[in-house]
């Protein structure tokens, strides 16, 4: 059972997401918070598993509540599905930058929302089809596209890392990586950690990043066969 918390300045919004969820039979919603300030109490208090935020709450944004989370001292640091991502390209980078682990555009569907929710409570992340559409468009529309050479500490990555690098950047999770390249969790957990310290980030959504940035993402087959 998945605990969620969902958070949303606007009754309308949050009520139909309780009423979406409440359809699962392994999601428990803990609370529903309808500020910034309401959705730290609660998490201190409930420890829900994943967080579903829409873009707009009292006093911050969904973005904010992202680099809140990221930031917070404790252990206890659940992902965030953002369900409403802002309609620009400026929107989506900020949203990725903050720490976002799954983004869903305002239309997506039930189903859609679960798929995220249970993808980042297992480490992975989610790109919602039509967010997905959005950011290959882009990209590809860019005056400054991707560069071929990835740079110095993308270069100092092992074969091996570059692999799991890429395939975290493709959304999946950690138990799907050790399946695909035939590790362990654990290895691949340990290679995860060397990847964020070689490439000084910090979380999920900025390796999503730095992979599509530098154009590493058309590297991953000539990756596998080494």
């Amino acid at each position: 059972m998945l605990k969620v918390l969902i958070c949303d300045e606007r009754p309308l919004i949050s009520g139909a997401l309780q009423q979406m969820l409440a359809e699962e039979p392994d999601l428990e919603i803990v609370g529903v918070a309808d500020s910034g300030v309401h959705a730290m109490i609660l998490m201190r208090s409930h420890h829900p598993d994943v967080v579903v935020s829409g873009p707009r709450l009292g006093g911050m944004s969904g973005t904010d509540l992202a680099v809140q989370l990221r930031d917070a001292a404790t252990d206890s640091k659940p992902p965030l599905v953002l369900y409403g991502v802002p309609d620009t390209e400026s929107g989506l980078d900020e949203a990725l930058q903050a720490g976002v682990d799954g983004l869903c555009a305002d239309d997506a569907g039930r189903e859609e929302l679960v798929l995220a929710i249970k993808a980042v409570a297992q480490g992975g992340a989610m790109l919602g089809p039509s967010i997905a559409h959005r950011l290959l468009s882009w990209f590809r529309q860019s005056e400054h596209p991707a560069v071929a050479e990835p740079g110095p500490l993308a270069t100092s990555l092992t074969s091996r890392e570059r692999q799991v690098l890429t395939l975290t950047a493709q959304g999946m999770s950690i138990d799907e990586i050790a399946e695909e390249l035939f590790i362990g969790v654990a290895t691949v957990r340990t290679h995860l950690y060397r990847v964020k310290s070689k490439l000084e980030l910090r979380d999920r959504a900025a390796l999503v990043a730095f992979v599509y940035q530098r154009g590493l993402m058309q590297e991953s087959g000539d990756d596998a066969a080494d």
